[in-house]
């Protein structure tokens, strides 16, 4: 078992099932790492066609989903296996103390005052620092305040920006091989939006400190009056956006210009990012590779400056994985704080609508304006009130200094290669020296049975969404990859989904334990940087369960027990290409998460490179 020996077996020779002890009564300290052995082939092209074809077959598809399981000890896990705790449906939190020297952001007030509420908590704004000619200052992305100061300083206006926005856009989808980092986009619509506001600077009447500001919307969010594919070529047929959903209207009333809906894997169910239908979303750090998905076209916005801010989805990875490979900030909110109608995959239990930004303080603003739970969340789920951190508060440096920060070494450096864990090291070593917090060794049992429990939970999920069109006769209008992921998805039995809950139990039980002991898990964000794109992928897509698995070694808890999860940019490999610091929090704890968050990005700016393909759309 990769994720510990914390489980009991029957007696050799008999025929008894392996048996779990209650989690109360595994010997953590007894727990042994072992890097999980992943076994599946990895397809383009014909060979991704033929594989695709005998896994759809009714005669060899079960025989292959069933050794594919097999030999990644499914069967073993989820039926073979007697699991002592009940199911765990959706997460369940235990109570959480208020966190210290925090804001309340009252729910129930206009989102426009709840930004502004925040912005009251961010140092104090310098324009000459921000605006410098000086060619030794290191690279610095543009700020949801420095459009702010732009605009009300007669620098530039929203109608100015907006032709720039709308330039890069059409540069990016008329290179060749199309780069498009949008699936929807109407120029027209954007100077129409742009105009608006750049009419309410000139009356001197802006909205809230976020009108003017430029924001893309993954493709599997509604923001009338565009269609939502979620990437596919059918799916606005089948679903009509009416109205906005609720957390792109949250923005609409703060003033912010949408730009379009925001390319991705089709349907959310890839981490690569790779979509035959509208071209891959590139890497503007390396436009040869991946932007990691399946938030691939938010990432890629944000990190060559199109845009400060995106709204991505997270249920896998989605936020974080890219906003790591793109070197940029990813933020994953607890399981329930962002109501999330409008959204398409808003009934399952892993995923959360949240921002992709250039910057922590981009990510604190724009989160204030789209938190706040939906009614039948507040009613099972209880958050905790909504705060932000007051980084003026002359105790955050003492907070910052009394703060545990987790660390599960041998499961920290599983990576395909070691600057990856030195590098997030190195971070974690500053934030120490620099405040004097502590670094305190964790054990986290049984990740390889989390690993599992998560792909039958998000993969059941998904496919009872999809199983009416898939029925319906829409299977073979999926890319390939799609296809192959359902194809096993639709294979989970109710035992299955039933034993992944139970173990969701144990796995939140050892991660509520171990923040007993600390306030933050760190992890690198991403096992691998951004992986190369072979040219056989792009027309017809890729399966590579191998690298996915890399990407998605250390994301799960964010989405399978519904954690607030953060990735912040803290260097690049060998190769120039980014890697992000994750920090995990307890639940509702988002305050606490992005002020340890806010003090690794300042004291890691130095180390941010410029992306080769970057549009400085102020300084333009």
């Amino acid at each position: 078992m990769g994720g510990s020996n914390s489980t009991g077996r029957g007696k050799k020779g008999s025929s008894s099932p392996r048996a779990m002890p209650p989690v109360e009564e595994v010997d953590i300290s007894a727990v042994r790492y072992k890097s999980p052995a992943l076994q599946a082939p990895h397809l383009t092209g014909f060979s991704l066609r033929a594989f695709l074809w005998l896994m759809e077959s009714s005669l060899l598809g079960p025989l292959i989903t069933s050794v594919l399981k097999s030999q990644n000890n499914m069967p073993q896990m989820l039926q073979q296996t007697v699991i002592p705790e009940r199911p765990m449906y959706y997460p369940e939190f235990p109570p959480q103390d208020l966190e210290p020297e925090v804001v309340l952001v009252e729910e129930d007030r206009h989102p426009a005052e709840r930004v502004k509420e925040a912005l009251q908590c961010l140092p104090p704004y310098d324009p000459s620092v921000r605006w410098s000619t000086d060619e030794k200052v290191p690279f610095l992305y543009w700020k949801i305040r420095d459009f702010a100061h732009a605009y009300r300083s007669g620098i530039t206006t929203p109608s100015v920006v907006a032709e720039y926005v709308i330039a890069g856009v059409q540069e990016w989808n008329n290179k060749k091989p199309p780069m498009p980092m949008l699936i929807y986009f109407d120029a027209d619509d954007l100077r129409k939006q742009a105009q608006a506001s750049t009419a309410r600077f000139e009356q001197g009447n802006p909205i809230s400190i976020l009108d003017g500001v430029f924001v893309a919307i993954k493709d599997d969010i509604d923001c009338f009056p565009y269609p939502t594919k979620g990437a596919t070529t059918f799916f606005d047929q089948i679903h009509t956006v009416e109205k906005d959903a609720v957390c792109v209207a949250r923005l609409r009333e703060c003033g912010v210009i949408f730009i379009g809906k925001a390319n991705m894997h089709e349907l959310g169910l890839g981490v690569t990012g790779n979509n035959p239908n509208y071209g891959t979303a590139r890497n503007p750090h390396s436009i040869d590779r991946y932007t990691g998905g399946s938030s691939s076209g938010p990432a890629a916005l944000v990190s060559s400056g199109l845009c400060s801010v995106a709204i991505g989805t997270d249920g896998g990875g989605s936020v974080r994985i890219p906003s790591a490979l793109c070197g940029i900030v990813g933020f994953k909110t607890t399981y329930g704080r962002t109501n999330m109608t409008g959204v398409l995959c808003d009934s399952g239990t892993v995923e959360v609508a949240s921002p992709l930004a250039s910057s922590v303080e981009d990510a604190i603003l724009v989160y204030s304006a789209i938190a706040g739970s939906r009614p039948m969340d507040k009613l099972t789920l209880r958050p905790s009130p909504l705060c932000v951190p007051n980084l003026l508060s002359p105790k955050n440096n003492n907070i910052l200094g009394s703060v545990k920060v987790g660390r599960y070494t041998e499961w920290f450096h599983d990576v395909s290669d070691r600057t990856i864990s030195t590098t997030c090291e190195d971070a974690l070593n500053l934030l120490c020296s620099t405040f004097g917090c502590q670094i305190e060794e964790i054990i986290l049992p049984e990740l390889e049975e989390m690993r599992t429990a998560h792909v039958v939970s998000i993969g059941s999920e998904s496919f009872c969404d999809l199983n009416p069109h898939y029925k319906a006769g829409r299977r073979t209008e999926f890319t390939l990859d799609t296809r192959t992921s359902l194809a096993l998805f639709g294979s989970f039995t109710a035992t299955d989904y039933v034993a992944s809950q139970c173990i969701r139990r144990r796995i939140m039980h050892y991660h509520m334990e171990a923040f007993k002991k600390v306030d933050v898990i760190a992890t690198p964000t991403t096992g691998i940087t951004a992986p190369k794109i072979p040219p056989s992928a792009l027309k017809s897509g890729e399966s590579d369960y191998v690298v996915s698995a890399y990407l998605m070694r250390f994301i799960l808890a964010g989405n399978f027990l519904g954690l607030p999860a953060i990735t912040v940019p803290v260097g690049h490999d060998k190769q120039g290409l980014p890697i992000g610091l994750q920090l995990i929090g307890r639940p509702w704890g988002e305050a606490s998460l992005l002020r340890v968050a806010s003090a690794v990005e300042e004291l890691c700016l130095k180390k941010r490179n410029r992306p080769s393909a970057f549009y400085d759309i102020l300084k333009a």
